[in-house]
């Protein structure tokens, strides 16, 4: 179940960084084919506020990439659930703003991993 843990944990930090570079540097190209219903003219006006988004998601991998060098057991737990719950909350708060889908691409797969970190921690 660690192993499997792990490899959530890359992915959800491999998907941060995915956001962070989508938003920061592919905003006003591969932003228009994702978000068919955003008028284009917006994409310009919008670039800087989606690069600070991009930002955040890549402090949110940035913590989630640190876990793995955390050795002490308790530190480690503490530190994932903590961006663990900021990346749900965020994927929660998009998912009632923006999109549904958002849940499943970003809260859920946290979710599943604070699940498991708990299980593991109460065994």
């Amino acid at each position: 179940m660690l192993l499997i843990l792990k490899i959530l944990i890359g992915f959800i930090a491999l998907l941060h960084i995915y956001f962070l570079w989508f938003e920061m540097f592919a905003w006003e190209t591969k932003g228009r084919k994702v978000f068919r219903n955003f008028p284009d003219d917006l994409f310009p006006k919008t670039k800087i506020l989606a690069a600070n988004q991009g930002l955040y998601n890549g402090f949110l991998a940035a913590g989630l990439i640190w876990t793995f060098f955390i050795e002490n057991m308790e530190w480690k737990t503490n530190i994932s659930l903590f961006f663990l719950g900021c990346v749900s909350i965020a994927g929660i708060y998009g998912a009632l703003t923006a999109s549904k889908k958002i849940f499943f691409v970003q809260a859920l797969p946290a979710i599943i991993a604070i699940i498991l970190i708990l299980l593991i921690r109460f065994q």
